[in-house]
């Protein structure tokens, strides 16, 4: 019989991250996945990162994740995306070979102890309220922990036009008896859509008529600690649009889309649409974009991002070969949309430990999400919750201050999710402190101390970060310079001399025109001028985020009156009563609770504690 710490189902990169952690946490664990060989792959586009996504991905290389190193393993291009906007909001997007992203996966876990199951799990084993294990089709592999990874393989429907196959992914079978399951087990639980463009032969594509794009030079790596010895060369993507001969192929043809025919009832991810809805969506826009992405360095394959699509085969073509410089292409791969199970994230806790039953452990899509990053956060976050109960060493929950996927953990399991849940900026109210480049500041040490991270790298941070407070304080602060010039290249001078810390506070500064610095120096000197600039707005934020922390420990009489509180509507008077929350923080998250209803909440406590300490 196999029994194990923990067994995670899925080989994807939720999957992946949360036997890694288990791992890192010195407890036995086992993967039970399709194919081995699949283990790692890039389901969609070849690309890792982007806007609020690489803010995840440095997160998870703070915490020993794998995604980041992978990615350097793999990456083809490297492209900062929002430089002209502020420090908080640039976000890294790297291209990765398909092929060696999956390697890369792959070979980091093979220096593990995972055991890995070549087999498809076909029930779960339930004791009482808690889950001990999974049965596949060869046998049972038990555990004290159970955590499941479907992505879109849970009852998974391929559509292409009217045609539908069942599978989660080109080539791959569907999990049908597991998704009857967790019906049978009275889980609330839903149906979501995702969708994926053709392939086509990069040769066939006239790459001249379109904008070049290429790769950020010197090379920002996605690991901050980049222990990738041998790195590929770069490659350009390129940029075309779609035309109003596109749009006009799709307007005459979208009924017979799986999405506008009435086959597909689960709901598509807003923010990366097919390009029917685009159409049938935005029909004031005469074009839109596409990103032909590279998938590989030896593959004469790309990846049309901006086109997915579930039109019909001939209809795919039709409407390809109008677009600019892509009139010759050769399709190698045709478009599809997928529909998939998944499971309500507001009957998870923090810890994503299910309400329903003990040592139950959901991540990635089956928890409403879309993206690989966000998959993978969830992995990494059920996977060190899962080791730290069986080591009885508490949980591991991440603050909305403290991370986007703090912010991403809470989204899902305070308000659920009513269309695919993809991360923004926009979404974490205090951004400033959330940069993709201050994660190791801000979880190094916590993952540390849960023994996420090895001592070695412990150690080289902790020094790293008393070389930059001495270079801030050696040289920043008591260097002087009475002239120095601007991002315009303008001679600025002084009528007394100014420490170059202070010169930093000018938001027309370009901080590599002021002095010349050595190497080591030169990402101390990047850090310093973002620090100094924003200061003040970071210490801002920091005393907000302290008052509403005690704010949010007040707490609220069991007999509140919320229906005599004058500015209440009704329906949040109904939401208070039913939930009966216990403090001001449990009343926010309340779905439907506004800002407003919160402060009305608080100036009524206050007038009666004023009022009892004059009684």
């Amino acid at each position: 019989m196999n029994k194990y710490d923990v067994v995670v189902v899925g080989g994807g990169h939720a999957g992946v991250e949360a036997a890694h952690a288990v791992f890192r946490s010195g407890l036995k664990c086992a993967l039970v996945t399709f194919d081995a060989e699949k283990i790692g792959q890039m389901s969609c586009n070849p690309a890792i990162g982007g806007l609020g996504k690489s803010h995840i991905v440095r997160e998870i290389d703070a915490m020993g994740g794998i995604m980041p190193i992978a990615t350097d393993m793999s990456g083809i291009q490297y492209r900062t995306l929002n430089t002209r906007k502020g420090f908080a909001v640039q976000a890294l997007r790297v291209q990765c070979d398909r092929e060696l992203y999956k390697k890369g996966i792959q070979k980091l876990l093979n220096q593990t102890d995972i055991d890995i199951f070549e087999d498809e799990v076909v029930d779960i084993v339930v004791e009482k309220d808690s889950v001990k294990g999974v049965i596949t089709k060869t046998g049972e592999v038990l555990a004290e922990k159970t955590i499941l990874t479907t992505g879109t393989f849970l009852n998974g429907i391929m559509y292409t036009g009217q045609d539908s196959e069942k599978g989660g992914r080109v080539g791959d079978s569907s999990s049908i008896p597991l998704s009857k399951k967790l019906y049978s087990l009275k889980l609330p639980m839903g149906r979501l859509k995702t969708g994926t463009p053709a392939r086509i032969k990069l040769t066939s594509l006239n790459t001249s008529a379109m904008e070049e794009q290429p790769g950020d030079t010197p090379t920002p790596w996605m690991s901050l600690t980049n222990k990738v010895s041998e790195h590929q060369k770069q490659l350009s993507c390129f940029i075309t649009r779609t035309s109003k001969a596109t749009h006009k192929i799709i307007e005459k043809n979208i009924h017979l889309s799986a999405m506008y025919s009435g086959n597909i009832v689960g709901i598509g991810p807003r923010y990366c649409p097919s390009i029917e809805d685009k159409i049938f969506k935005f029909k004031d826009k005469d074009s839109h974009q596409i990103f032909i992405e590279p998938e590989g360095i030896n593959k004469d394959l790309v990846y049309p991002n901006g086109i997915s699509t579930s039109l019909p085969k001939e209809v795919q073509e039709q409407f390809i070969l109008s677009i600019n410089g892509m009139e010759n292409s050769i399709i190698e791969e045709y478009g599809y949309a997928v529909e998939y199970d998944f499971i309500d994230p507001r009957s998870l806790h923090q810890t994503l430990e299910t309400h329903f039953f003990k040592d139950f452990y959901l991540a990635g899509q089956i928890n409403g999400t879309t993206g690989y990053e966000e998959a993978a956060a969830q992995g990494l976050m059920a996977g060190v919750n899962a080791a730290l109960s069986i080591k009885k060493e508490g949980e591991f929950v991440l603050d909305r201050s403290e991370a986007y996927i703090g912010v991403m953990i809470d989204d899902l399991t305070t308000h659920g999710i009513t269309e695919p849940y993809r991360m923004f900026t926009s979404r974490a109210e205090h951004r400033l402190l959330l940069s993709q480049s201050n994660a190791e500041q801000r979880l190094l040490r916590k993952a540390h101390k849960i023994k996420l991270v090895d001592d070695e790298r412990m150690a080289a941070f902790c020094q790293d970060e008393e070389e930059y407070k001495k270079f801030v304080t050696n040289i920043l602060e008591k260097t002087k310079v009475t002239e120095f010039t601007n991002k315009k290249k303008e001679l600025i001078k002084l009528s007394e001399k100014k420490s170059i810390a202070t010169i930093l506070t000018r938001p027309d500064i370009d901080e590599n025109t002021i002095f010349e610095t050595t190497k080591e120096n030169k990402k101390h000197l990047a850090r310093a001028a973002v620090e100094i600039k924003y200061k003040g707005y970071i210490e801002k934020q920091l005393r907000e985020i302290h008052k509403n922390k005690k704010q949010n420990h007040k707490k609220i009489p069991t007999n509140f009156s919320y229906a005599n509180l004058s500015g209440l509507s009704n329906e949040v008077v109904e939401k208070l009563l039913k939930a009966k929350p216990e403090t001001i923080g449990s009343a926010s998250k309340i779905e439907g609770v506004t800002p407003a209803a919160i402060n009305l909440i608080l100036v009524m406590l206050k007038k009666e504690e004023i009022q009892k300490a004059h009684a």
